[in-house]
């Protein structure tokens, strides 16, 4: 063949590669833009739309630039392999990476919890202060910080106390056996329905639960709004103990009675 045909050849090589090459890498940035657009759109976060954004874009980028080596007549099939194999490499090496991550994707699509929520989760309770694509941040009640790896969260249960609007109060008091029974009972009715924060449906509960080893024992269960429930737990047990100190009814606590015998 003429070195003219050659070279006519390669240019015409180069050519139709650099069409695939220069508009197909525009059209796969346009398509990355054009996809994470449609995602937050149907509400989904904007962090996982970008990352799956990039995700696609550096596929497809990967792709037309595997076409444009094809097109200048180089051997494809042993670069796929390798690059397989270097993607399988890196895989095992980070697969406990990518189990994050992969739970990472499961909580943002899923949103089993949100910013701002109070949960029990991986081990540990707290206020979620972020949610990323490894981890999740949470701030403890006495304002520490706790990093938790998503896997940890997603493989075991997830309790979110900020999930409902409100929340059942439970609570235990017990009195004497010597005490009277309605009288207790109708005080723990009065310093409920007192509280303004209890909420009239659900109608709270005040029931005698068990007859236990040294005291009669009362469930309180009250409903009130999320945001109050701790306020409403600690105040309600304050003012039983006081109301039931005034009002001469007593709160029994473990104790025996040891009897001693003299022998002849």
């Amino acid at each position: 063949m003429p070195e003219s045909s050659l070279v006519i050849d390669l240019v015409m090589n180069i050519v139709f590669a650099a069409l695939i090459l220069i508009p197909g890498l525009w059209l796969a940035r346009r398509f990355k833009r054009l996809f994470s657009g449609i995602m937050e759109k149907r509400g989904v976060d904007p962090m996982l739309a970008s990352f799956i954004g990039s995700i696609a874009h550096i596929l497809m980028a990967a792709f037309i630039v595997i076409a444009a080596l094809g097109e200048l007549g180089i051997q494809t099939t042993s670069l796929v392999a390798i690059m397989g194999a270097a993607g399988l490499a890196i895989g095992l090496a980070l697969q406990g990476s990518l189990a994050n991550f992969a739970s990472g994707v499961m909580i943002i699509a899923f949103r089993p919890f949100k910013v701002g929520d109070f949960i029990d989760a991986g081990g540990a309770v707290g206020i979620v202060e972020n949610i990323q694509i490894f981890s999740t941040q949470l701030k403890t009640g006495d304002n520490k910080t706790i990093i938790i790896p998503n896997a940890n969260i997603t493989g075991g249960i997830i309790t979110n106390y900020s999930a409902k609007d409100t929340r059942r109060v439970d609570l235990v008091f017990g009195i004497g056996y010597d005490d009277d029974i309605k009288k207790a009972k109708q005080i723990l009715e009065d310093i409920v329905a007192n509280d303004e924060r209890v909420l009239k449906d659900p109608a709270p509960l005040v029931a005698v639960s068990e007859l236990a080893d040294s005291s009669v024992n009362f469930i309180v269960r009250p409903w009130v709004n999320s945001a109050d429930y701790w306020a409403v737990y600690r105040d309600l047990t304050e003012k039983v103990k006081l109301v039931f100190d005034s009002e001469g009814i007593s709160i029994p606590y473990p104790q025996q009675d040891v009897h001693m015998h003299q022998a002849a």
